[in-house]
């Protein structure tokens, strides 16, 4: 930096500074207010400005990503509290600062919440809620309880599976998981798109897994837990259930319980169960089985895993994300969510529905949970397109890979969750009428397809400036977002 600049920069800030006293009503003589007094609006407008941007965007458009959910105005009042101004490494009782009375109280709160929500008993399952999110708490099992170059065995990303479930191509490891450990993928049927589980357990025969996981990113089935409980007893593996997406749906206790078989279950915390980005581990406690000899085996994934997420792989955990964790566990526990869930499923099923009265396929033919995979190929189209052209029109999910795709850059599908907009008091019959707004806007892609060159790159132009299309567009945009306003949408009122 010049010399010449430094001044000048103070220069700027000076004008900043009288500028805010302007706008406090004050004059040049009297004292401002602190800066960490002001209001975002006040204090940095351009911040704010974005905010109040995305709360209009999600306002006026239909949510459908299937990972993504409304929380509510509890969470987010507990997400911008003063809990997020303190360091505390390590675990309630045993901290590495000082002034973490009230830090450990917390944290034991949403411990015993979290294991409530799920009616575990506590003398069996224990859990750690200090995970930054759902991959962190997997690579977390993985490290403490599988260790470094140890087998796993995870359901194939492009048949459903997620990246931290040990995704790798035959010229690349993508994710760490298949980098720092052996992973083999199970698939599913590439006809019914279901999970194949006698090849799994053929293929657990030759790899010998320490872990298998029972989870899924886009897979719209219950898993049979039991049955992954089968093949994991044959190798004396760990059975670790990923239930990220389905967290708040077996809270309500209205999807497959992965609670009566597994070792582990591990969960992100803002998808179906609404709370803050945050992730858990629960793990079991006790008596692993008995031997032959009579004596007792006994778990010991806590010190292993409490370990692995501090001080193995994450500094001081987030604590305002674990008191927004604390407050949506609770609000997990009320009647009403139970109803939640209820809708969720109802409303995946009934867009399934609609969709197959529409001659559109349905991997899996349907839904159990709150997601669906919709298939374009055999309408000519891929998922990279149909993203595109919902999106121009306010309707946002994401493209996915379907049973057979070859490549995760051109997947064939498009996947669709509920339960964002089920937040937001939609209905079976609103779901049906959002497929139609879906239908529309898929019937734009086929026409925008054959106006433009055979690239994605040049499809993406052409949707910003073919004037046979622009129109229809605009037209559906405005009707998306006309019905899309009529429904509350939770959180605070100006951000």
């Amino acid at each position: 930096m010049s010399h010449t600049a430094v001044p000048e920069k103070k220069l700027k800030l000076a004008h900043v500074h009288e500028a805010t006293m302007s706008s406090n009503g004050k004059s040049n003589g009297e004292k401002d207010v602190w800066f960490g007094d002001q209001p975002l609006e006040q204090n940095d407008p351009v911040i704010y400005d974005l905010i109040r941007k995305e709360k209009q965007r999600q306002i006026n458009g239909l949510e459908l990503i299937a990972s993504e959910n409304f929380t509510s105005r509890a969470v987010l009042e507990a997400l911008g509290s003063c809990m997020q101004n303190k360091y505390c490494e390590g675990y309630p009782g045993n901290r590495y600062y000082g002034g973490t009375e009230y830090y450990d109280e917390l944290e034991i709160i949403c411990q015993q919440r979290a294991l409530e929500v799920y009616r575990l008993d506590p003398e069996k399952w224990g859990v750690n809620v200090q995970p930054y999110s759902g991959s962190p708490a997997n690579f977390a099992v993985y490290t403490g309880v599988v260790g470094p170059h140890g087998r796993i065995m995870g359901l194939d990303l492009p048949d459903g599976g997620h990246l931290t479930h040990g995704f790798m191509t035959s010229k690349k490891k993508i994710s760490a998981t298949s980098i720092f450990f052996e992973s083999m993928p199970y698939k599913v049927d590439p006809v019914s798109g279901l999970i194949d589980y006698d090849k799994l357990a053929e293929t657990a025969r030759l790899f010998h897994p320490k872990l298998v996981i029972a989870g899924i990113s886009c897979y719209s089935r219950n898993l049979d837990y039991k049955r992954f409980r089968e093949i994991c007893d044959e190798h004396d593996a760990f059975l670790m259930a990923d239930m990220a997406h389905v967290s708040g749906l077996v809270a309500a206790d209205v999807v497959a319980n992965p609670f009566e078989v597994c070792d582990i279950v591990t969960s992100t915390t803002h998808k179906s169960l609404r709370g803050p980005r945050a992730g858990m581990i629960f793990y079991r406690k006790g008596v692993r089985k008995v031997l032959k000899n009579g004596k007792e085996e006994m778990y010991e994934l806590e010190r292993a895993i409490n370990d692995a997420v501090f001080p193995g792989l994450q500094g001081g955990p987030h604590m305002h994300a674990v008191a927004g964790l604390a407050v949506a566990l609770k609000q997990a526990l009320q009647p009403e969510f139970k109803d939640y869930g209820n809708k969720v499923i109802a409303n995946a099923r009934a867009m399934s529905k609609a969709f197959v009265d529409k001659g559109y396929s349905i991997a899996t033919g349907g839904t159990d949970t709150h997601l669906l995979l919709l298939d374009l190929r055999p309408l000519g189209l891929d998922g990279a397109r149909g993203e595109k052209v919902l999106e121009a029109a306010s309707i946002v999910c994401n493209k996915n890979t379907c049973p057979g795709d070859k490549s995760a850059f051109k997947p064939g599908g498009l996947r669709f969750g509920t339960p964002a907009l089920t937040s937001r008091n939609l209905t079976e019959s609103d779901f049906v009428k959002v497929v139609e707004f879906i239908h529309r806007a898929l019937e734009i892609t086929k026409e925008l397809k054959a106006l433009s060159g055979p690239t994605l790159k040049e499809f993406k132009a052409a949707l910003k400036t073919n004037a046979e299309v622009q129109p229809k567009i605009t037209a559906l945009r405005e009707e998306v977002e006309n019905f899309a306003k009529q429904f509350p949408l939770p959180g605070l009122d100006t951000m």
